[in-house]
């Protein structure tokens, strides 16, 4: 019985921790020959020196467990570079099929307190990386797809954030970005759909470098709903040959539970009784649609940070 990615090769960015590398495992297991990207970086506001010993460790296990891979250690966030990491793809397995993009910073800080530089290169690192990756995967796509006369197989998982969803108020240059990959995602979608490709995009909450002083430790039993492992089988299914009427899609992932977020609606629409409105008209509208609304309400679906998996709601608490 063959794998479900067997005969496929994936990229995975900042594969050498956290959930980057439990993806890279799990596509391997599912049997596709992995390009292992990670810039090496030890602080995770993407400070000091960078190591090929992350993705080498990967690479290492990867090989260990009977799979294929190889290491790329260039930053995604640099044009040049992302172009070598899908060169290197289809240098080493004669072609792409699946990009994962996945490598990000922290620079956490109040919007009124944030310097240039800690927007700069958390935009950089996460939403530049996204599209640099995203830009040469999608000529390649488009290339064979021209030669073939048809479609081809080809499979974009992007990651997002709750951070966008929910509006951390601490990190508006991650939400920022997160944001700006949803839009990525689905103008990605939409314009390589022909090309046989689906682009998707993920929410994972996982206890990572990232993440760690902001999720409690995993529980004494030993179980960990926050593991990174919860969030690479999604992954793998979305890069699957199964997921191929799923494109231009945003789920939330974490400790056994998937949501499908549905795409913005319009609550209300009001039009004008002139050709356009006036202040005093927009005042009658307005105002009183929004008079009785809790302060706290906005746009962000603050909601989503409550979403657990049944189980785990219906599970009695320990006294």
């Amino acid at each position: 019985m063959s794998l479900p990615l067997e005969g496929l090769s994936a990229i995975v960015t900042g594969a050498g921790r956290g959930l980057g590398r439990a993806e890279a495992l799990e596509l391997a297991r599912l049997g596709a020959a992995v390009v292992v990207n990670d810039h090496g970086q030890p602080g995770r506001d993407g400070t000091g020196e960078a190591s090929a010993g992350p993705a080498e460790d990967t690479v290492a296990e990867i090989r260990a467990a009977g799979g294929t891979a190889v290491a790329h250690t260039g930053d995604v966030a640099d044009f040049q570079q992302a172009n070598q990491l899908v060169e290197l793809a289809i240098g080493a397995f004669g072609k792409l099929d699946v990009l994962v993009n996945n490598a990000g910073i922290l620079r956490d800080r109040m919007v009124f307190s944030m310097a240039e530089d800690e927007w700069d290169s958390v935009i950089r690192v996460h939403l530049k990386g996204h599209f640099n990756t995203i830009r040469f995967a999608a000529a390649h796509w488009r290339e064979r797809s021209k030669a073939a006369g048809g479609p081809v197989f080809g499979r974009i998982v992007n990651t997002s954030s709750e951070a966008f969803l929910a509006g951390s108020a601490g990190q508006p240059n991650y939400a920022a970005a997160k944001g700006g990959i949803v839009g990525l995602t689905t103008s990605t979608a939409l314009a390589l759909a022909k090309y046989g490709v689906t682009a998707n995009a993920i929410c994972p909450r996982a206890r990572t470098r990232m993440t760690e002083d902001v999720f409690q430790p995993a529980g004494a039993d030993g179980l960990d709903p926050l593991a990174p492992e919860h969030v690479a089988p999604l992954v793998g299914y979305l890069a699957s040959p199964a997921a191929a009427r799923i494109n231009g899609q945003l789920l939330v992932v974490h400790g056994g539970m998937v949501a499908v977020v549905e795409r913005p609606r319009v609550q209300a629409q009001f039009d004008s009784k002139q050709d356009t409105f006036t202040y005093e008209e927009l005042d009658a509208l307005l105002t009183p649609h929004y008079a009785d609304r809790p302060p706290g309400e906005t746009f962000a679906a603050v909601e989503v940070l409550g979403l657990k998996r049944e189980q785990d709601m219906e599970r009695p608490r320990s006294p």
